[in-house]
């Protein structure tokens, strides 16, 4: 039973899937409405949750040649392959975390003005995986440290949501959604420092442009083109016994042209996705508002906020990858050297970039995604040292989610001054 349930809430589609369902019945809607407004919900997730699979499928490798390209070696923050690495000695612990801490968001959100619920399963995981971490290594077993992690987790579940509430209305113009997500509040503060430099009614989505260079405008002919560029400058560097074994004997330039055209279509499939989902779950969830929590919002995952500029997250992208890749070159001033972490620079620097133009238009975007760049990887480097998951028999990987990391910090504090 522990499993079954523990499987369902780390699936989001299961969870959106029954949201969607208890949402639409609590609306009284015909069974045929239920059955297709549940399908659509579970269609146009499966397609988000598609689109990322292909955009972290092309990463992995460019990850890989660069790390080759360079002759770096140092840590990945990366939170899920973490968490699941230390699932033989915590899993316990990680489970039952995961279940208590998604109760006591229902509680908070039913009996405060706090009505957010957090809905983003892998993150929950993570974050309930980063407690039992945590909490073990400052001598907190068992149950007591299931009990503190369940608290801790449920009360960041409304918490993060409502500091980035004020950001995400500006970026959808609306209050029927909030960020389930756990670098929510990095995100929305690179938008906040985009927004003192930038002028947001000269938006990344008006950009005008010379006739002859007019297909610049269209994001998708725009980051298939400055993606192939950084391939191929990547791949140059690798040597040539390397990178044969990382393209498996394909051409190099051919291998970097078709892996970053796949990384656009993996953008394009998650968008296409993020509109159906967000089309269907909007409505069946006014449901659960309605009947069962009122006025409750559900917290979405980060790529719900690409459609709201597209040509952003190109832009936040490049600028957070450059960011982090100005941290790797200084790390030996760190305490571990920090490897650009491409997929956490996609997702978190894309959404830096929809936000900062929001606040600060073009040049808003450009700002928010070179200072999470940076301060996201500096984050991560001045934190090493508080959580040792070489114990647990990992090596190159650490955690990398920013508001995971705070409380990390806020934890091994308050250990310090009461232990």
């Amino acid at each position: 039973m522990l499993n079954f349930i523990t499987n369902v809430l780390s699936n989001p589609a299961i969870i959106l899937g029954i949201i969607a369902a208890i949402g639409l019945i609590a609306l009284r809607k015909s069974v045929s409405d239920i059955i297709k407004g549940t399908l659509k919900v579970l269609l146009g997730f499966i397609i988000l949750q598609q689109g990322s699979s292909i955009i972290v499928s092309a990463l992995v490798p460019f990850s890989t040649m660069f790390t080759e390209a360079f002759h770096l070696t140092g840590i990945v923050a990366e939170d899920n392959s973490l968490v699941a690495a230390v699932q033989t000695v915590l899993g316990k612990e990680t489970a039952f975390i995961l279940i208590f801490s998604f109760i006591i968001n229902l509680i908070i959100a039913r009996f405060t003005r706090w009505k957010y619920i957090f809905l983003t399963g892998h993150m929950m995981f993570s974050f309930a995986g980063t407690m039992a971490i945590t909490l073990d290594q400052m001598g907190v077993k068992g149950w007591t440290a299931i009990a503190i992690g369940s608290v801790i987790q449920g009360i960041c579940m409304v918490l993060f949501p409502a500091i980035s509430q004020p950001f995400v209305r500006k970026v959808t113009g609306n209050d029927q959604v909030a960020f389930g997500f756990w670098g929510s509040s990095w995100i929305s503060l690179s938008g906040w420092v985009g927004g003192l430099v930038g002028n947001k009614k000269k938006s990344t989505e008006d950009i005008k442009v010379p006739k002859s260079i007019d297909f610049l405008k269209d994001m998708s002919v725009l980051m298939s083109l400055v993606m192939i560029v950084i391939f191929i400058v990547t791949a140059v560097f690798v040597d040539n016994s390397k990178i044969t074994e990382i393209t498996n004997g394909q051409n190099a330039y051919q291998f970097s042209i078709m892996t970053a055209l796949t990384f656009v279509a993996g953008v394009l499939v998650l968008l296409q996705g993020v509109r159906m989902f967000l089309g269907e779950i909007i409505p069946a969830f006014k449901g659960i508002g309605d009947k069962i929590v009122p006025g409750a919002k559900p917290a979405l995952d980060v790529p719900i906020f690409y459609s709201f500029a597209p040509v952003a997250v190109t832009i936040g992208f490049i600028a957070a990858m450059i960011g982090g890749l100005i941290v790797t070159l200084i790390s030996g001033f760190l305490p571990v050297v920090v490897l650009p972490s491409v997929i956490g620079l996609f997702f978190m620097g894309g959404a830096a970039g929809v936000f900062g133009n929001a606040a600060g238009g073009a040049r808003g975007a450009i700002v928010s995604g070179f200072f999470l760049g940076i301060t996201f990887s500096l984050l991560v480097a001045l934190a090493y040292p508080l959580i040792d998951v070489g114990k647990y028999g990992v090596q190159g990987l650490w955690f990398a989610s920013p508001d995971a990391i705070i409380v990390v910090i806020i934890m091994r504090l308050v250990g310090m001054i009461f232990g």
